[in-house]
C-alpha cells in the first residue's frame, strides 16, 4: 500500500474517529493552534454516552465544546497546562482546572508516564508527498505527547503552515490511527495594542538592548511597544530564541532587525516552540527556512539558553512584594495564566554570559469599582502563587523605572522596589517596610 492509499484507508469522519474514546480515557488536544476543532465538536456530541473523560489542552484560542456543552462535567473534565483568556473564564466558572508545570519539563510528564494519554487528537498541515504531516505552529511537547498516546487522530487543516523544525516537528501517516479533514479557520491571536503605560515600560527596557542580542519576549501590548521601538531604532543583527512567537517578532523581521547572524547557537536561524498571532504571521512562517520550531525541553532549557551569551528575556508579571517575590499566574487564588516558561528563562538568562532578564508590569491596576491598587505589595498574603522566588528575581520594570534585585539585601530590595512603585503608594510601602524590619534605620527619607 502506498502512502496515498493508506491516507484514504484511514480517512474517516470526525464522528467515526472519536469512537476510539472509551470510558475513563485521557484525551489530549496538545496546545494553542494544534486544537482539533472538528474532533472536539464530535467528542462533545458524545456527552452522556461516555463517562469520566479527562481532556487536556493549553492556551485555548477557540471555544472548547467539551467544556461549553458540558459545564456540569457530566462526561468531560477539562484541564489546561496554561491558561488563555478563554481558559481563565472557564476556570472562573468552575468549568476547568489548571495543571501546574514548568514548560521545560512538560514533555517529560508524558514520557515518564505522569500524564497518561489514551487518545491524542491534533490539527496538522496537509500530508506531503512523502507521507508526513507538519505540526506547524505547535512543537512544544507534541512529540512526547504523541509518543505516549495509545491512539492518534490527525485533523488536517489546509490553513496550517508548514514549519521546519530542529526536531519533533512532523508525523508520518503510518503512525496515525485515523485522519479527519476538518476544513476550519486556523486559530488567530493578533497582538494587543500598546497603551501609554506599555510604551513607558518598553522605553525603560530599551536602553539595555544592543546590537547582536538574542531576544525572548512575551505577548501583549508591552512587547508590541518594544518591538515598535526596536524597529525604528539603529539596532541590528538581533536574534530570536523564544517559547512563544507572536506578531511582535514579525515587525522586527519585516524591519530587518532580526538576522540571527550573531547567535552563538543555531546561527542564522530564529527558533521558537509555539506560535500564535495573525494570519500575516502564519503566512510569513510557511516554509520559511530562516525559522525553526523546537521542543520546549530544548528551547526552554537553561542549558540551551546559557549558550546564547548575549541573551535578553522579557516577560510580564502580575505583582511583586517588597521581598522581591513575583507572582505571574494568579490574583490571590483566582487563576490567571500559568508558570509557563518564566522561571525557565529567568534561570537561563542568568546563566548566560551577559544575559539579562526583565519582569515587567504596570505599577497599578483598578478593580471593578474603579479603586486604584498597587501591584507592588508589602507582602503576599491572599493566596497568590509565587512564580519566581526572590532568590531568582532579576530586574523588575514598571513605567517608573527598572529595579535590579540580584545580590541585594532585604532593605536594598525594598528601597529599589518602592522607587518604581506608583508615587501614591510609596509612603505606605515605606511604612510597611519599616514594620516588616526591611527598611534601613539610617534611611530617613521617604522614597519618591
Amino acid at each position: 500500500m502506498n502512502i496515498f492509499e493508506e491516507y484514504q484507508k484511514k480517512l474517516v469522519s470526525a464522528e467515526e474517529a472519536v469512537r476510539l474514546v472509551k470510558d475513563g480515557d485521557w484525551v489530549d488536544y496538545s496546545q494553542t493552534c494544534s486544537f482539533p476543532e472538528a474532533l472536539d465538536e464530535a467528542l462533545a456530541a458524545r456527552k452522556g454516552e461516555l463517562r469520566d473523560i479527562k481532556v487536556r489542552n493549553a492556551i485555548a484560542m477557540k471555544p472548547i465544546q467539551v467544556v461549553e456543552q458540558d459545564p456540569e462535567h457530566e462526561t468531560f473534565t477539562y484541564n489546561a497546562w496554561h491558561c488563555s483568556g478563554l481558559d481563565r473564564k472557564y476556570v472562573d466558572r468552575g468549568w476547568a482546572y489548571y495543571s501546574p508545570m514548568l514548560f521545560r519539563d512538560c514533555g517529560s510528564y508524558y514520557s515518564r508516564g505522569y500524564a497518561p494519554v489514551n487518545v491524542a487528537m491534533i490539527s496538522v498541515a496537509p500530508m506531503d508527498k512523502h507521507g508526513y504531516f507538519s505540526y506547524g505552529l505547535t512543537n512544544c511537547c507534541m512529540q512526547e505527547m504523541l509518543d505516549a498516546a495509545e491512539h492518534v487522530i490527525l485533523e488536517v487543516n489546509e490553513n496550517m503552515p508548514v514549519i521546519y523544525g530542529v526536531e519533533g516537528d512532523h508525523i508520518h501517516i503510518s503512525q496515525a490511527d485515523y485522519v479527519v479533514e476538518g476544513h476550519r479557520d486556523i486559530c488567530l491571536a493578533p497582538g494587543g495594542d500598546a497603551g501609554e503605560v506599555d510604551r513607558k515600560i518598553a522605553a525603560n527596557i530599551f536602553p539595555y538592548l544592543y546590537d547582536g542580542v538574542t531576544l525572548q519576549i512575551g505577548i501583549g501590548g508591552m512587547p508590541n511597544a518594544l518591538g515598535g521601538l526596536i524597529a525604528e531604532s539603529d539596532l541590528k543583527d538581533l536574534g530570536m530564541h523564544t517559547e512563544l512567537m507572536s506578531d511582535g517578532y514579525l515587525k522586527l523581521y519585516q524591519a530587518g532587525k532580526i538576522t540571527n547572524k550573531k547567535k552563538k547557537l543555531n546561527r542564522g536561524k530564529g527558533v521558537f516552540s509555539i506560535c500564535s498571532g495573525s494570519r500575516e504571521l502564519y503566512e510569513f512562517l510557511d516554509r520559511n527556512m530562516d525559522i525553526l520550531s523546537a521542543p520546549m525541553r530544548y528551547v526552554n532549557s537553561p542549558e540551551t539558553i546559557r549558550q546564547l551569551d548575549d541573551f535578553v528575556s522579557i516577560n510580564g508579571c502580575i505583582a511583586a512584594d517588597l521581598y522581591g517575590q513575583v507572582c505571574s499566574e494568579t490574583s490571590g487564588t483566582r487563576h490567571i495564566s500559568g508558570t509557563g516558561g518564566q522561571l525557565d528563562f529567568v534561570t537561563g538568562a542568568y546563566m548566560a554570559e551577559h544575559g539579562q532578564a526583565f519582569l515587567a508590569m504596570p505599577s497599578t491596576f483598578r478593580d471593578k469599582q474603579g479603586v486604584l491598587h498597587s501591584r507592588i505589595l508589602p507582602r503576599f498574603t491572599e493566596g497568590d502563587v509565587i512564580t519566581t522566588p526572590r532568590t531568582q528575581t532579576p530586574s523588575l520594570v514598571t513605567e517608573y523605572g527598572v529595579a535590579r534585585l540580584s545580590g541585594l539585601s532585604t532593605w536594598e530590595r525594598a528601597e529599589k522596589l518602592i522607587s518604581i512603585a506608583h508615587p501614591d503608594f510609596r509612603e505606605a510601602l515605606v511604612a510597611a517596610a519599616q514594620e516588616q524590619k526591611i527598611w534601613r534605620r539610617s534611611n530617613k527619607r521617604c522614597v519618591g
